[in-house]
């Protein structure tokens, strides 16, 4: 549920919500494991328990490096995962943060906007800078206190699910638990839908009326 940012990010996928689910608010149907010691998802777990979060981080018992993956597990709509993608900024190599919706695609140059340069964050970098690795980033308890920009689009669900510090950590909240657990503004920071999803909702809708379809030109002569 987290990438470096640069190349193709694994957790950028379709607009399609999971099977099974629909639009806002979906069930998560994964049982949740026992969790084992780990450090990233204690760290966040305990994060969580000083700032009064009511749900606790739930420990899968499999691994969800992508947004896909967390989603079909989870029983819930691609886009109510919040995937963290780290850029490093390049004036001071701090970190940079986008928590985005999962079905939609971070764009660099709606960020770099608000942030300044950036270039590519590798695992090694993604590691040493939040404490995670990737797949596992969560949107808080960071090693080292990164510039967070938080996707608007994620305010299209009710409830969405973040990394919790480890590919198989996630937990439960609403798009405005992330303002207060991040002190990040909201910002628009994706690309547009792709085409293709544009000509499914084209092919949806009604035809006009009769009235107001194109007449065909009368033969000649």
């Amino acid at each position: 549920m987290s990438t470096g940012a640069g190349g193709t990010a694994a957790a950028t996928v379709g607009n399609t919500p999971a099977a099974g689910t629909s639009g806002k608010g979906g069930t998560a149907a994964a049982t949740a494991a026992p969790a084992p010691s780990n450090e990233g998802f204690e760290r966040v777990t305990q994060a969580l328990a000083v700032r009064g979060h009511p749900h606790v981080p739930r420990w899968l018992p499999g691994a969800v490096r992508t947004s896909q993956q967390a989603a079909e597990a989870l029983g819930v709509a691609v886009g109510q995962i919040a995937k963290s993608v780290i850029f490093r900024r390049v004036a001071d190599d701090r970190p940079v943060l986008v928590i985005a919706s999962g079905d939609r695609r971070v764009d660099e140059q709606r960020v770099a906007a608000r942030t300044g340069a950036l270039a590519r964050a590798d695992a090694a970098f993604v590691k040493a800078r939040t404490g995670f690795s990737i797949g596992g980033v969560a949107p808080l308890a960071h090693a080292t206190e990164p510039v967070t920009l938080i996707d608007r689009e994620l305010f299209r669900f009710d409830e969405i699910w973040a990394a919790a510090g480890h590919p198989n950590g996630v937990f439960r909240l609403h798009p405005a638990d992330l303002e207060g657990l991040t002190g990040a503004p909201v910002a628009d920071v994706t690309q547009p839908p792709a085409p293709a999803d544009a000509a499914v909702a084209a092919n949806a809708a009604p035809l006009p009326p009769a009235a107001d379809l194109p007449r065909p030109a009368a033969p000649a002569g």
